[in-house]
């Protein structure tokens, strides 16, 4: 299996492969909130939405901070920008593709029914 370093695209899309991950940006995108608070949400343990969170926090796409006994969670500053780019110049790269796949699509039936047209 081959390793790549972890970059902060890497972590990033990682971080967003999960659905549960997913949620916990939504919602934190509605405002801020606790573990506990999204634990109870998502109907899972404090554990499970502590590691969740800790995966989150790694890309830096959640800051958390812990005011006495309650650790809350907010997005991160960084934001999706270099997520969105990536994610642009594939889909280009994919649409220049297929228009290529499209015309020769049309080129052969083109010689097809110039063909059958004799």
């Amino acid at each position: 299996m081959v390793q790549y370093a972890d970059t902060p695209l890497d972590l990033s899309f990682a971080a967003l492969s999960d659905a549960t991950r997913r949620g916990i940006i939504d919602q934190l995108g509605r405002g801020d909130a606790s573990i506990t608070s999204l634990a109870d949400r998502f109907q899972m343990t404090l554990t499970g939405m502590k590691k969740h969170v800790q995966v989150l926090e790694r890309a830096g796409l959640v800051i958390t901070q812990k005011v006495g006994r309650v650790r809350s969670c907010k997005l991160g500053k960084r934001g999706l920008a270099a997520e969105a780019e990536w994610i642009e110049a594939h889909r280009k790269l994919f649409e220049a593709r297929f228009d290529a796949l499209d015309e020769i699509i049309s080129e052969l039936k083109q010689e097809e029914s110039d063909g059958s047209a004799r």
